[in-house]
């Protein structure tokens, strides 16, 4: 039902606002709810309910949803195909609504910043994350897409970064991570409303000393 409600070409033929879709990756299952690898569903989901988008359909692999903010087509989607393999769900997606790259952002946890820290960036590379590895596959190499870093923070000492990012977050950084998911869907809201660079530029330099102020302190 929810996917009648709004055409294809409602969508996908209207020249002004263009749609966007929004990706995030991680693992179907109770079991890795709540794990420091799933942060960009819960920032679909955080995303979908403050906006009031229901998360109710399956569409090319994907728990999906789509809605109006404040005016402009949002199509939000959780691949369920297992991290590794996320491309086989968001490259079809964006195939399907025709697309062009600058309008699909992906989320993706990220080991390179302090737990709760945000980047917002145009494009870049996978960064050795095996789901970005995928949409970039199934995007035929393509790496022009933006892209949404949520910082989960280093493995301490030896721990296999592996077990690292399937372990659920300590108290104290569930809380970074809450307070972080907020700022997210505020930033994606400037997103629709100013664009992706101004938004980007604006949201980066607020991420850069909150990054400054957490890197040393412990979670």
């Amino acid at each position: 039902m929810l996917l009648r409600s709004f055409s294809k070409r409602c969508f996908c033929t209207a020249i002004n606002p263009r749609p966007w879709l929004f990706v995030g990756l991680g693992n179907p299952g109770d079991k890795y709810k709540g794990t420091r690898h799933n942060v960009g569903f819960e920032l679909i989901d955080a995303f979908a309910a403050s906006q009031g988008i229901p998360m109710e359909s399956v569409f090319f692999k994907a728990t999906f949803g789509k809605g109006l903010v404040n005016g402009v087509p949002v199509f939000l989607a959780k691949p369920q195909t297992y991290m590794n393999l996320s491309g086989e769900s968001g490259g079809p997606l964006a195939a399907y609504y025709k697309l062009p790259l600058n309008r699909v952002l992906v989320f993706h946890d990220d080991m390179d910043l302090p737990c709760g820290v945000l980047r917002l960036h145009p494009k870049g590379n996978h960064g050795r994350h095996n789901g970005l590895k995928s949409v970039i596959y199934h995007f035929r190499g393509n790496r022009e897409f933006p892209r949404l870093r949520i910082g989960i923070g280093k493995p301490p000492g030896q721990m296999d970064p592996k077990a690292f990012l399937l372990q659920k977050f300590n108290a104290t950084a569930r809380e970074r991570i809450d307070a972080a998911l907020q700022e997210g869907v505020d930033a994606l809201k400037q997103v629709l409303s100013k664009g992706l660079t101004e938004s980007a530029r604006c949201f980066n330099t607020e991420q850069k000393y909150k990054h400054l102020r957490l890197q040393t302190m412990p979670v």
